[in-house]
C-alpha cells in the first residue's frame, strides 16, 4: 500500500472512531435491542463486475460507514485500534462475539491469528453500527438471518475489459490477472468457511451489472433495505 493510500486508510479508521467514541461520550448509541447485531450489507463482487462502486455509492446514499479490505486489514491488524474498538463495547456485546466465535471451530480458525482478528473486528463492528462490508467473506462471518447479503457480477469480457481499463493491462493480461484473483478467492472461502464460493444460497440478491447501472443496483439494494426494515 502506497504512503499516500496508508495516511487515507489511517485517517477513515480514526474518523469511524472518534464518531463511536463521541456516541459513547454522549450516550447517543442505540437503545438495548434484542437484535444480535445493528443493521449491515455485505457485497460481494466479480473482480472487475462494479461492485466497489456498488458499495460506495451505497455509503453515500444512506451515509453509512463503508469497510472494504484495506480499512479491515488496517482494524484487525492494529492493537491500538483494536483496544479502541472493544473499550466501547459492553459485556452484551462481548458475549455475542464469544457466542459467535464458538461457531469457528476448525483448527484453521485457531490457527490463523488474522482470520481470528478479522473475523472478531467484523464482529464488533455490526454491534457498534449500521455498516456496509465489501469483500472478506463478511456474509459468511456475520449471523445469518441479520443484515443483507449481495453479489455483484457481471459478464467475464466486461470485467476484463474494465480491469484493464483501470490498470492500464492488456485485456489478454488482465483477463488472466482476474482468473487469479478470483481463484485466490475461492481458496479463501474454502479454506476459513469450508463452503463453496458460488453456492447459490449465500445471497440474498444478485445483481448483474452487464444489464443493470450502478445507480439502478444501488436503488433495487435500498428497495430490499426499506422492505426489510434496514433503513
Amino acid at each position: 500500500m502506497s504512503t499516500i493510500r496508508s495516511k487515507s486508510v489511517s485517517a477513515a479508521v480514526e474518523r469511524q472512531m472518534r464518531n463511536w467514541e463521541l456516541a459513547r461520550q454522549q450516550e447517543i448509541t442505540a437503545p438495548e435491542t434484542s437484535a444480535a447485531t445493528q443493521p449491515f450489507v455485505t457485497i460481494s463482487r466479480m473482480v472487475g463486475s462494479g461492485g466497489t462502486e456498488v458499495a460506495r455509492h451505497l455509503a453515500a446514499a444512506i451515509d453509512w460507514p463503508l469497510f472494504d479490505r484495506e480499512l479491515l486489514l488496517h482494524m484487525s491488524g492494529d492493537d491500538g485500534v483494536r483496544q479502541r474498538i472493544y473499550e466501547t463495547l459492553d459485556e452484551r456485546d462481548q458475549s455475542f462475539i464469544e457466542e459467535s466465535l464458538l461457531s469457528f471451530t476448525t483448527a484453521e480458525f485457531r490457527r490463523n491469528d488474522y482470520f481470528r482478528r478479522l473475523t472478531e473486528t467484523m464482529l464488533a463492528l455490526v454491534r457498534h453500527g449500521h455498516a456496509i462490508f465489501l469483500g472478506r467473506g463478511a456474509d459468511l462471518v456475520l449471523p445469518r438471518g441479520c443484515g443483507l447479503r449481495v453479489r455483484v457480477v457481471s459478464l467475464p469480457a466486461l470485467c476484463a475489459q474494465a480491469f484493464a481499463e483501470r490498470t492500464g493491462m492488456s485485456a489478454i493480461d488482465a483477463a488472466r490477472e482476474i482468473e487469479r484473483i478470483e481463484q485466490q478467492r475461492s481458496r479463501f472461502i474454502r479454506s476459513h468457511f469450508h463452503e463453496e464460493p458460488d453456492a447459490p444460497d449465500r445471497f440474498d440478491l444478485v445483481a448483474n451489472l452487464a444489464s443493470l447501472s450502478v445507480d439502478e443496483t444501488v436503488e433495487m439494494i435500498l428497495a430490499v433495505m426499506r422492505k426489510r426494515g434496514l433503513l
